[in-house]
Formats: C-alpha cells, sequence, structure tokens
C-alpha cells in the first residue's frame, strides 16, 4: 500500500503543485478555464459527474440541504487506482451542473474513511450542534488497513462526524467509533435515515452476506433489532451499500419499501451490480416475498448506487458509480478514474401483475439536449438506415415504437461499433461492446456482450431513450422500466448510425430525435 499523503493540484493562475500531509483543506478547482481545459481530455465524461482528477468510486453522503445537493465519494486524490479513501465532494443546486469542493475526510488513525451515508439532523438529537443551526452528520465506515492485514476481523467499525456550515468544512466526533465491530470481516456501508415508524433514527449495514437494522435516538448510541437476506437474493458475492425507502405504486396510497444491495461479484452480466428487494418494513425489520433476483440496471457499469436523504419534494433521487471492479482500475484514462451516472428518479410501477422499480433521468436533465434531427423513420422487412451526426458521443438518442426487434449500431471511421439489439424472438436486449474501441485492457471487458431479459413490456408503444457521453452508454426502455449503463472507450467519435429491421414486419420508429447534449463544465 503506498504510504498515505496527498498531492492536490490548485489551478490558479496556471498548474501549481500543493502538498498537503495532515488533513488539511484541499483547494477545489477554482478556475474556469482551468476546469474547461481539465474536462476535454480524452474519454472525459461531459454531462456525468467525474472528479477532476484521480481516483473516484462509491457515492457517499448523498443529501440536500439549504438549496445545496452534496456528492461525497470515494476517493484516492494520490493516484488513478484504489488506495487509502477519502470523502471527495461536489455540489450542485440543479443535479446538472456540479462544482468541485475541498477533500471533506481524511483518513486518522482509526483508518481509512470507506463509504456511508448523511443526513440533515434537524432536531438536533446529536447535541453535535444546536437548534437554530442543526447539524449534518456524516456516518461511514473505518476501514484499519493494519488490523486487517494482520489478519483480524474487526477491521472496520463505524464513525460519524459533523458540519455546522452546510458541508464547507466536518469535525469527526472525538468518541469514535460508534459502533465496534463484533466480528465480521465484511461489516460496512452504513445508510441512515429518519424512521418515521419509530420516531429515531436507522442505520443499514451490511455484514457479509445479509443486512443488519440498526437504532438509536442520537446517532452516536446504537443497538441492532434485527436481520435481513441470508436467505434471500442474490448471494454470488459480497452484500455492500444498502439503502431503504418507501415509495407509493404509481402514485396512489399503496405504499411499499424498497430495500438496494450492492454486491460484488455476482451481477448478471459479471462483476458489480445492484439488486432490490420490494417489501415491507414495520419499522425494525424489513420482510420480502420476493423470489426471484431484481437488478436496478442490467449493464455492468451501475454499482453502490444509493439515493438521497433530505431530497425536496420527497423525490427518490439515485446515483450510482459507472464502474465495475471486474476492471475498474485497467479503463483507459490518464489523469482521472471513474464518473457518475446520471441522476435518476426511482419510483414504483405496476407492470401487468407485478410491482418494479423504475430508474429514469432526472427531469432537471432535460434543461440541456439541443435539438439535432428530427423526423419520423419506417423501414420495411431486412432494410436499413443510415445516418450521421457530428458527435454521438455526446449525444441523445429518443424514440417511440411498438416493435419488439429492431437493430441499433453506432459506428466510426475506424471500424468500431456499439450494437443495442432489441431481440424480439429471444425476449432480450443485448449490448455489444466487443468492438467498440479500447477492449484489449481487460479479457472481461474485450468480451464482454451484455443481456437483459425483456419480458413483461406493455402492448403498443414504449419509449426507447439513449444517452451516450464520451466513454459511456445509458439505455431506458419504457421509461426506465428496463435499463443498461455500460463504459465505452472508442478511438474516435461515433458519427454513424445504422439503424435496421431484422423481422418480416415494418420497423416504425416515431417521433426519432438525435440531440447533441452541451457539456456541464
Amino acid at each position: 500500500m503506498k504510504k498515505y499523503h496527498l498531492r492536490i493540484f490548485w489551478f490558479v493562475l496556471g498548474l501549481a503543485l500543493l502538498s498537503c500531509k495532515d488533513g488539511k483543506k484541499v483547494a477545489p478547482i477554482s478556475s474556469d478555464r482551468a476546469v474547461n481545459d481539465l474536462y476535454k481530455e480524452a474519454y472525459r465524461p461531459q454531462f456525468h459527474f467525474s472528479p477532476p482528477e484521480k481516483w473516484m468510486n462509491d457515492p457517499n453522503g448523498l443529501v440536500y440541504n439549504q438549496g445545496v445537493y452534496h456528492l461525497f465519494y470515494q476517493y484516492y486524490p494520490e493516484d488513478i487506482v484504489w488506495g487509502p479513501m477519502h470523502w471527495g465532494h461536489a455540489v450542485s443546486k440543479d443535479m446538472v451542473k456540479w462544482k468541485n469542493k475541498p477533500v471533506a475526510l481524511f483518513p486518522d488513525e482509526h483508518g481509512y474513511i470507506f463509504s456511508g451515508s448523511a443526513v440533515l439532523d434537524s432536531n438536533n438529537s446529536s447535541g453535535l450542534g444546536t437548534k437554530d443551526n442543526p447539524p449534518l452528520v456524516a456516518i461511514y465506515t473505518y476501514h484499519n488497513a493494519e488490523t486487517a492485514e494482520a489478519g483480524q476481523d474487526d477491521f472496520q467499525t463505524q464513525g460519524i462526524a459533523y458540519s455546522l456550515d452546510n458541508g464547507d468544512s466536518w469535525v469527526k466526533y472525538d468518541k469514535n467509533p460508534v459502533i465496534k465491530n463484533p466480528g465480521y470481516r465484511d461489516f460496512r456501508d452504513p445508510k441512515v435515515f429518519w424512521n418515521q415508524k419509530e420516531n429515531n433514527w436507522t442505520m443499514l449495514l451490511v455484514a457479509g452476506d445479509h443486512l443488519q437494522i440498526w437504532q438509536s435516538t442520537d446517532l452516536k448510541a446504537w443497538i441492532m433489532v434485527s436481520k435481513f437476506g441470508k436467505e434471500q437474493g442474490a448471494h454470488g458475492g459480497v452484500w455492500e451499500c444498502p439503502d431503504m425507502f418507501p415509495l407509493k405504486v404509481d402514485g396512489t396510497d399503496m405504499e411499499k419499501w424498497v430495500l438496494l444491495i450492492s454486491i460484488n461479484p455476482g451481477a448478471p452480466n459479471g462483476g458489480s451490480g445492484t439488486q432490490y428487494f420490494i417489501g415491507d418494513f414495520d419499522g425494525r425489520t424489513f420482510t420480502s416475498d420476493q423470489k426471484e433476483d431484481k437488478w436496478i440496471d442490467w449493464g455492468t457499469d451501475n454499482y453502490a448506487g444509493v439515493t438521497y436523504n433530505n431530497g425536496p419534494n420527497d423525490d427518490r433521487i439515485f446515483i450510482g458509480w459507472m464502474s465495475n471492479w471486474a476492471y475498474a482500475q485497467e479503463t483507459p484514462t490518464e489523469k482521472w478514474r471513474s464518473a457518475m451516472t446520471v441522476p435518476r428518479k426511482l419510483a414504483l410501477r405496476s407492470v401487468k401483475d407485478r410491482v418494479e422499480l423504475i430508474n429514469y433521468p432526472l427531469g432537471n436533465f432535460d434543461k440541456i439536449p439541443v435539438l439535432g434531427i428530427e423526423e419520423e423513420i419506417s423501414l420495411n422487412e431486412n432494410s436499413v438506415k443510415t445516418l450521421s451526426f457530428d458527435h454521438f458521443n455526446s449525444s441523445e438518442v429518443l424514440f417511440k415504437t411498438a416493435s419488439r426487434s429492431f437493430n441499433l449500431e453506432f459506428q466510426n471511421g475506424l471500424g468500431e461499433n456499439l450494437n443495442l439489439v432489441l431481440d424480439g424472438p429471444n425476449q432480450q436486449f443485448v449490448l455489444d461492446r466487443s468492438r467498440s474501441g479500447k477492449t484489449s485492457f481487460d479479457q472481461d471487458f474485450a468480451k464482454n456482450v451484455q443481456t437483459m431479459p425483456i419480458t413483461n413490456l406493455p402492448k403498443g408503444e414504449y419509449e426507447v431513450r439513449i444517452l451516450m457521453d464520451w466513454s459511456s452508454v445509458e439505455v431506458f426502455i419504457n421509461n426506465g422500466q428496463y435499463v443498461m449503463t455500460a463504459q465505452i472507450f472508442p478511438n474516435e467519435f461515433y458519427k454513424n448510425l445504422v439503424i435496421s429491421n431484422p423481422r418480416d414486419a415494418v420497423l416504425e420508429l416515431n417521433g426519432f430525435a438525435i440531440n447533441g447534449i452541451k457539456s456541464i463544465w
């Protein structure tokens, strides 16, 4: 493991290198010119959040307060591979454009700062603020690398920190850790929320292969009240990053609880993925009669996603880490590594005889697409249509169709292509990135052809929406009923889209549009 110290670039009047070894504040990117130059690097996302430099993974501490959406994230400010974890920090007022902030939390004598959550302690139950100035409280996992390397099982504990200036600075609780480890090698990722049923705080913790539910009145003293999942759900790997929240079904008065659990490995297309359960929560215990494994996203590159606490209008806003532990540290970027998905609104929808979790881009995202090409497309059997666009790698493709089969092939001048196929006879959607560009950096990435079962589409028309950035593609079918997210690394931007009809019926793509997407930087 590399020695823990910090090298942070401070972009003011050029690039001046500053060093920080003792937990001092790290300057954010403050020059507009520097930001614009920085976010033009090869493969740099133009409308997804990525850190100014170095390594990023899980989103952490998602909380809304005083008109500001906070995005904290797992961060190693010294290299573009995983290392001693910090909490990086960015803020937004609209969930579209982001402003980078100084590193929020640094490792200390208890260990690295692993994943967790943040809450607004509005009644100052913790006593860490005042009634007039209630604190933001971050709850996170400490990971003691020395204890772990010594072979002990209690190297992960839970700690808290608080902020009295809306997240600009943080003070760690002087009696950390607040939860010690009873002997689990994987004991982490606390998600805390206010429990209206019990009138206290509830914490979700994962312990190896199952979920634990804890409660507290003050965010400092905790007791465990129940467990879930030893006999349910996918168990191909370690459980991580839990989240749980209520949602109304289709806007009715019927309320169900949704539990998110990330798992690595064990996802349906390999490596990392996030499963969900729909059930009930009585204030202490979560139950679900769900038999099959369900996934919030069938693509390989949406992991560790969680939702915002204290969101406006009771919206349940989700952000995931747009990568996969199978190859996350090998992707072909040079100064930074990893990005987040676009923020998505979660909802429950009745589809035939089932309730399904829907995730779809937040409405504010609609501010940034710019109309490009718009037409109606009708293709006879086994026919093809080619459309050209300057920059598919910063675009939105949108249409409605009643067809159960179509092929979309994005191409560049180097013979590279990304194939998106709705395969009606086999009731599946296929995302083939095996010839999409740079793939040889990892064997699993190179051979990756991803599939998603499509078994429950409604009769008639449904929407297909594709968001493509410089190094990613997100596919939303039927307004987020079926979703796939994947990284791509073409050596040249895609400029042609070949649409083909493989079936013996007319393919109608109604309201077909290709829109450019403006950079958020």
